[in-house]
């Protein structure tokens, strides 16, 4: 059984940082990539990042290149979305998601974790 859980999210002033986690288990299929998704309320859904299980390539949307870093720990099955210079449009509620890499990018990931927020606010 596939099972996602995160923490880290808070709140933040602008221009500061904040260090999402994910904690994986359940699977080891080595096409799968785990990555993250947030929704804003009132706009769509949108991929943030993610990163390849099998050789560790990572995807990043335009809106966050540069400010964020995704990494994993394979000692911990656990991965992580480092958020520097925050900004009050990266407010969303930020979700952990895996499948095949191409559900992913698609964005349909097969499996998704409950979400926490991040709050960007001065």
């Amino acid at each position: 059984q596939v099972q996602l859980v995160e923490s880290g999210g808070g709140l933040v002033q602008p221009g500061g940082s904040l260090r999402l986690s994910c904690a994986a288990s359940g699977f080891t299929l080595n096409y799968y990539a785990i990555g993250w998704f947030r929704q804003a309320p009132g706009k769509e859904r949108e991929g943030v990042s993610c990163i390849r299980i099998s050789d560790g390539s990572t995807y990043y949307a335009d809106s966050v290149k540069g400010r964020f870093t995704i990494s994993r720990d394979d000692t911990k099955n656990t991965v992580y979305l480092q958020m520097n210079s925050l900004k009050p449009e990266d407010t969303a509620v930020y979700s952990c998601v895996t499948g095949p890499l191409s559900t992913v990018v698609a964005g349909i990931p097969d499996y998704w974790g409950q979400g926490t927020q991040v709050t960007v606010s001065s």
